[in-house]
């Protein structure tokens, strides 16, 4: 059944209270909040859309912020439940991808190519001390742009320690495999705390017995 004139604009006003939520935690560096709040925005995508459309007429979009933050920042936290999340909110919403230029598909294509270059970034960092950033590439092939973009990020998130070394920087994670950190189940939402090595693959729940992923807390920089 149709939505009326009343509850698209309900729709529409919910999804930019998300957005803009979302950039706050985001400016603020507090992206696993970020992360949460895009794929909260999804909720309400399909009749913010119908709204704008048929009531604004507003032009086709390049893409959507909280699709893009997604893309851009689940890869680095090995969020792959939010990844799923949104992959599945592009083939139910069909107008997501109609009324945007963006190739979504590549876009998820690339989020989990980033995420398998992110953990393949995080393994070389455990097993060395002070890796100097202008070497990845010769040790890890791919890009050095790419690499050096990810090591910042985690700078940002709290997750790496850049230091200043010469032309180029040091790198050190904070947060080793062994050491402790929170995560929360993607099903039931509690919050449990592990080595972050155990949290890389599906567990079961200790509350609600689900075989699921567990999304690292990052701490907020703020």
């Amino acid at each position: 059944m149709a939505k009326k004139k009343s509850e698209l604009l309900e729709d529409r006003n919910r999804y930019y209270s998300f957005v803009d939520a979302m950039r706050l935690a985001r400016d603020s560096n507090d992206f696993q909040r970020a992360i949460a709040l895009a794929v909260g925005a999804l909720d309400y995508v399909d009749g913010m859309m119908q709204y704008e459309r048929r009531f604004e007429d507003r032009p086709e979009r390049k893409s959507l912020e909280c699709v893009d933050c997604v893309l851009q920042f689940a890869p680095l936290v090995f969020d792959v439940e939010s990844l799923n999340t949104l992959a599945i909110a592009l083939s139910v919403q069909k107008r997501i991808d109609k009324n945007t230029s963006a190739d979504l598909a590549a876009g998820l294509a690339n989020a989990l190519a980033l995420m398998k270059e992110a953990h393949a970034l995080w393994d070389y960092l455990e097993r060395n001390v002070d890796v100097r950033q202008d070497t990845l590439r010769s040790y890890l092939g791919g890009d050095q742009n790419r690499w050096r973009w990810i090591a910042e990020m985690w700078d940002r998130m709290g997750l790496v320690q850049r230091t200043s070394s010469g032309d180029s920087h040091l790198l050190t994670i904070t947060t080793r495999m062994e050491s402790e950190v929170r995560a929360k189940c993607s099903s039931c939402g509690v919050i449990a705390k592990a080595a972050i090595g155990r949290f890389w693959e599906q567990i079961t729940c200790p509350k609600c017995r689900a075989c699921v992923y567990f999304v690292i807390l990052v701490p907020s920089n703020e």
